[in-house]
């Protein structure tokens, strides 16, 4: 089990980095896939290099370039309260030429 320690003290274990894959229309076009893109949900205090360990350990691959975002929240009406859906972190992972990772299934 690999750790990350980060530089206040919390430690991070890889498989924690990581929530899942994300699978929608935009993440599996075409434009991202020919540029061997994969998109990632990971949590809000992952770094960069917390996410590119975590994809090479767990995948087996090379990664080239990790791009991160963090997605706001939107305001959602509950009845008569208004709430606010939680931030949320994504990451776009560049793979090396060469590299794949089979998230359908499909090898």
């Amino acid at each position: 089990m690999l750790k990350l320690q980060k530089d206040w003290g919390e430690i991070m274990e890889l498989r924690n980095v990581l929530v899942r894959p994300l699978v929608t229309e935009k993440a599996t076009s075409d434009e991202i896939h020919g540029n061997n893109t994969y998109v990632f949900e990971v949590t809000l205090a992952a770094g960069k290099n917390d996410i590119k360990s975590a994809v090479e350990s767990y995948y087996d691959v090379e990664v080239d370039q990790v791009r991160t975002m963090i997605v706001r929240g939107k305001s959602k009406r509950f009845g008569r309260t208004i709430g606010k859906r939680s931030n949320w972190k994504k990451a776009y992972v560049k793979l090396a030429s060469g590299s794949t990772i089979d998230i359908f299934g499909e090898e």
